[in-house]
């Protein structure tokens, strides 16, 4: 039976994988859970799943005493301290690139939904889950689809991978209004239920650069042939073209628990009764993005393109921004304004090691911060 620790358990890919482990209980067992402040939650959490030590909150004092691990440091003790075997990471956010390195360090394979890992330090993460021997299983639904996508081809076959994206809930909103976007109205994403951060991302398509730059890393493939499409119907989650012109897609209806399943269980496939689509009377369109109304998707490609520290200051100053905009401090439009302007300034040195990494993290967020302060 494989033990599994949950990141970010009450979260949206918290309790989608409690529940794949809920309905496969002879394979899996939880070993840990985390949660950043939602107690009431992770109680009920270890209560249903009989875990009894290996509890943390990172984000606040826990008002009861079985919570052994309390704060960001304490939950890094309790992945290192804990027997498993996975470690499946659904925190949001920069905040979970260290409990990424630490599930690898401690000999545990990774099934990773938290995108800025693989944005801040992709090749350091990856380095350090080669020299353990430990794997990286992409849990996103995208990466996934090409994870699995890619598992009988050669890559050299391959010419070009397509991330779909919903165009969450701008899509078909004028660009003339997009001045008088509310919170809101960037929180009603069209297909998923999802946190703030995430679902801003979405509405700006932040989340789908950062997929670009995450399907660079995972999988060693230029920028330039990633492409992105918009897909309303959210059934198509990724396709690859190879040489010979040939298509391939996953298809299924939107549920995050397939792609958690296939994380959990490889190299195995197993029958799931999630997601399963009846084709016929589907209909499926796709369409580009339009660069004036998401222009954070682009910029996403210029800092593929200047390489260096260039990916840890589009992630870190897009976080910066979108808080700034949950907090009314700035306006929608800011948000790409801010990270362009940031992405403007000289981020030239290679991260050497993660220390490096946190503390270019934490010099882009102090210029962001002065660039918010211009814009409010």
């Amino acid at each position: 039976m494989k033990k599994v620790i949950i990141l970010g358990a009450t979260g949206s890919i918290g309790r989608n994988a409690l529940d794949v482990i809920r309905k496969n209980s002879n394979d899996f067992t939880v070993a840990g859970l985390s949660a950043h402040t939602g107690e009431a939650a992770l109680l009920q959490a270890a209560d249903e799943f009989k875990v009894t030590r290996a509890l943390a909150l990172s984000g606040k004092t826990p008002d009861s005493d079985r919570i052994a691990f309390i704060g960001k440091t304490a939950l890094l003790r309790m992945i290192r301290e804990t027997e498993a075997d996975m470690v499946v990471n659904g925190i949001a956010g920069s905040e979970g690139l260290l409990p990424s390195v630490e599930a690898l360090s401690s000999g545990k394979d990774l099934a990773l939904a938290n995108k800025e890992t693989i944005v801040m330090a992709g090749p350091l993460i990856k380095d350090l889950a080669s020299k353990n021997s430990k794997l990286i299983l992409p849990v996103d639904s995208e990466h996934s689809a090409v994870f699995q996508l890619l598992r009988d081809k050669n890559l050299s076959e391959v010419t070009e991978i397509i991330l779909t994206a919903s165009g969450g809930p701008f899509r078909d909103k004028p660009l003339q209004e997009f001045r008088d976007i509310t919170l809101a109205d960037a929180l009603k994403h069209p297909t998923w239920s999802m946190g703030q951060k995430i679902s801003i991302d979405s509405a700006t398509m932040a989340n789908k650069g950062l997929e670009v730059i995450e399907a660079h890393e995972l999988f060693n493939f230029p920028g330039s042939r990633i492409k992105v499409l918009i897909h309303p119907e959210s059934r198509v989650h990724s396709l690859i073209r190879t040489a010979d012109g040939e298509m391939y897609a996953q298809i299924s209806n939107p549920d995050m628990r397939i792609p958690i399943q296939n994380a959990l269980t490889f190299p195995k496939i197993k029958f799931s009764s999630f997601g399963h689509l009846d084709l016929a009377d589907t209909i499926v369109s796709f369409f580009s993005a339009d660069k004036e109304k998401f222009p954070l998707l682009f910029l996403a490609y210029t800092a593929l393109d200047m390489g260096k520290s260039y990916k840890i200051a589009y992630n870190a100053a897009n976080e910066a921004a979108v808080g700034a905009f949950i907090d009314g401090r700035i306006g929608f439009l800011s948000i790409h304004r801010i990270v362009a302007e940031i992405l403007e300034m000289n981020w030239s040195m290679e991260p050497r090691n993660f220390d490096e990494v946190l503390e270019t993290d934490r010099e882009v967020r102090s210029a962001a911060d002065k660039k918010i302060k211009e814009h409010i």
